[in-house]
Parts: C-alpha cells; sequence; structure tokens
C-alpha cells in the first residue's frame, strides 16, 4: 500500500497495489495490522455504499460532530469522482482549507479523512459508486452540512450547476455553523 501524505494534516492519500492477470486484478483495500504498521490504527465501524447516476451530482459538504464524529476512508467502486477534505477543527492551522482528489475505480487511490473535516464529492462519471468506511456510526442528531459553493471555502469543483439534494442546496454556510470540533478532534 502506497500512503501519500497530502498538504492538509492527517488526509492521508492510499493507493493499494493491484494484482492482475488475464481474469482482471485483486486489491487489498483495507488491512488493520499493516495500516496499524504504518501508524494508522483506525476502529471502523460502519461501511456505506452509494451510486450517483448522473455526471455532475455533488454531495456535501458533510460532518458529523462529537461526539459522534468520524474518520472516513473514502474509495470508487464505478465511474469516477472528486472527492473534497476540508479542515474545519478549531485552533488548525490549515482550518478552512481544503484539497481534493480524483478518485476512480481505475485509479484505486483512496482518500484518509480524518475526524473534525468536511466531505464531498462531485461525480465525473455516470453511474459512479462511492465507497466508504467510517470510525462511527451515523446519527441523525450530530450531522451536519456546509454549502458547497460557500464563498469562503472557494473549492474548485469542475462545475458551476450540479445536482444536489435538497437538505445539500439548503446547507448554511461554514461562518454560519462556525467549528463544532475543538483540537482535541483532530484526530482520526
Amino acid at each position: 500500500m502506497q500512503i501519500e501524505k497530502t498538504q492538509l494534516p492527517g488526509v492521508l492519500i492510499l493507493t493499494p497495489r493491484r494484482f492482475g492477470d488475464a481474469r482482471g486484478w485483486f486489491s487489498e483495500s483495507w488491512n488493520r495490522a499493516r495500516m496499524a504498521e504504518a501508524g494508522l490504527d483506525l476502529d471502523f465501524v460502519q461501511d456505506n455504499h452509494s451510486l450517483s447516476q448522473q455526471t455532475g451530482t455533488l454531495r456535501g459538504l458533510h460532518y458529523q460532530r462529537p461526539p459522534h464524529a468520524q474518520a472516513k476512508l473514502v474509495r470508487c467502486g464505478r465511474g469516477r469522482l472528486w472527492d473534497v477534505a476540508v479542515d474545519i477543527r478549531a485552533g488548525s492551522p490549515s482550518y478552512g482549507q481544503w484539497i481534493g482528489v480524483e478518485l476512480s475505480a481505475e485509479n484505486s487511490r483512496q482518500l484518509l479523512i480524518p475526524a473534525g473535516f468536511l466531505h464531498g464529492f462531485v461525480t465525473r462519471e455516470p453511474e459512479t459508486e462511492i465507497i466508504y468506511k467510517c470510525t462511527d456510526f451515523y446519527t441523525p442528531d450530530c450531522d451536519g452540512a456546509v454549502r458547497w459553493d460557500d464563498p469562503a471555502l472557494a473549492i474548485d469543483w469542475g462545475v458551476t450547476a450540479p445536482h444536489l439534494s435538497e437538505k445539500d442546496a439548503a446547507a448554511p454556510l461554514l461562518a454560519e455553523i462556525g467549528t463544532p470540533f475543538g483540537p482535541a478532534e483532530s484526530t482520526a
């Protein structure tokens, strides 16, 4: 497994090795023991899988506040997407900064997003599937969102009129929510 640091502390790009032959390929997307050896000791408790039928479907920017904050390991099972993480940890030197990474079924890359970050993605192909692991269970009372086009974040999504849910279209700006994450929540 190749592990790359990004400019945001704790956000990592993981690229598993693929072993291929005439039948196709095999890849180990997560191995707790190997990741612990690399300093990534995460306890995933829930897997999520979604399908976006149209190119330009944008989901996010989502978070789950303490005490049920979630770290996520995100990958693309089919198609191609632009995955975004935004640091919203109080006192973080990178507060409000974002990173975007193309994840696809072809490149096999995964994005590890610690708790204390917003997460969102936009599809680049039809019939795109996203699969991600979470370190805490979904808890509706702790669920939150920030507007995808918040001018303070200036995220380059590569789309101007995405397909959005009603929830995402009505999400508040980051300045309206502040941050529900203190420095203690900055770890996965």
